[in-house]
């Protein structure tokens, strides 16, 4: 049977003696979902982008990464429904390390998905 680690791809991130155990929950479990789950995010965001600004598709690249950033930390229901697509994907065992800590985990997974639909909505 195919595990939910087993659909993601490793990163091969190298984690070095510094690296905190935060730092690597994100580099070893939250990164590698975040690029799992992309297309979905990007398509759930096009879609809220397009409801909200219907004028989305023809802002200048600046203000598309203003209104993404704005979008995602202010909008509670977007940022939570982003946050629950990332931890639907835990085991068990990922769910424990980030219920220890789940605020910065939360901060860290907000952040990368802001620069990630920022570089990717510049493409289009």
């Amino acid at each position: 049977m195919i595990t939910k680690i087993d659909l993601r791809e490793s990163l091969q991130i190298a984690n070095s003696e510094t690296t905190t155990e935060t730092e690597v929950f994100q580099n070893e479990t939250l990164r590698p979902i975040l690029k799992l789950q992309n297309d979905l995010f990007l398509s759930m965001f096009t879609n809220y982008a397009l409801r909200q600004k219907a004028d989305f598709g023809s802002l200048s690249v600046s203000k598309k990464q203003i209104f993404i950033e704005q979008s995602v930390q202010k909008d509670a229901v977007l940022k939570n429904t982003f946050i629950g697509m990332t931890i639907g994907m835990f085991t068990l065992e990922e769910m424990e390390v980030y219920q220890s800590d789940s605020k910065v985990f939360n901060k860290r997974i907000i952040t990368m998905l802001i620069e990630r639909l920022k570089s990717q909505i510049e493409k289009k």
